[in-house]
Parts: C-alpha cells; structure tokens; sequence
C-alpha cells in the first residue's frame, strides 16, 4: 500500500471514528430513539426505484436539500399549462399556450431521452 492509499485510509477511519461516537452519543441521551423513523425501513420516496440505478443516490441527495431537477421542473410546467387549456379551452392565448405545452412536451422528451443515455 502506497502513501496515498495509507492516507485515504486514515482519513476515511477518522471520519468512521467520528460518526461512530456521534451515532453512540445520540444512542445514550434517546435522541436516535426518539426519531419518528427509528425501528422503520427507509422511505426513499417517489421515484426511487424508477431512477437509473447511477443517478438514485445524487437525485436523493439533491432531493433531500430541496432542488428540483431541470426535467421535475418542466413536468412541474407541462401541467400547470395543462390545466391552463383545460379550464380555459376558448380563452383568447389558447392557441399559443397549445403550442406552449407542445414546445414544452418536447423538450422534456429529449432531455428524459438523454438521460437514458439515447
């Protein structure tokens, strides 16, 4: 083992060092006990498992902080202006907001597609 792998290793042991008391400090004073998901499997919501396997983890995480993905934010977008036409089918910008969600149903087709590596 070089000297970069010896080093890796004992900055990943510290960081294990590091976490293993925290999770041992907040096993004795309750805290772990007290969370409403102690004891319960992982809800890793909507989506999880119909995310390609090499996107799941960084979509969770950015997720988890709040951060919609550009292709969430177009759907997001596609059904507001669906329900625009829907409601207001004859209202004088129909046909442009028709056009709107065509332009937009495409767009959100090509970047799903290449996300799946097409």
């Amino acid at each position: 083992m070089n000297l970069e792998e010896r080093k890796r290793e004992n900055g990943l042991r510290l960081v294990e060092d590091h976490i293993g008391r925290h999770l041992a400090e907040s096993e004795k004073t309750g805290e772990l006990q007290a969370a409403p998901s102690f004891g319960k499997p992982l809800d890793y919501g909507d989506g999880y498992f119909e995310t390609p396997e090499d996107l799941r983890m960084g979509y969770k995480i950015l997720k988890d902080a709040g951060y919609v993905p550009p292709e969430v934010e177009l759907m997001q977008e596609i059904e507001a202006l669906r329900r625009t036409l829907e409601t207001a089918p004859d209202a004088a910008d129909a046909p442009a907001n028709q056009k709107r969600l065509a332009d937009l149903r495409q767009k959100l087709s090509m970047q799903l597609e290449k996300l799946r590596g097409g």
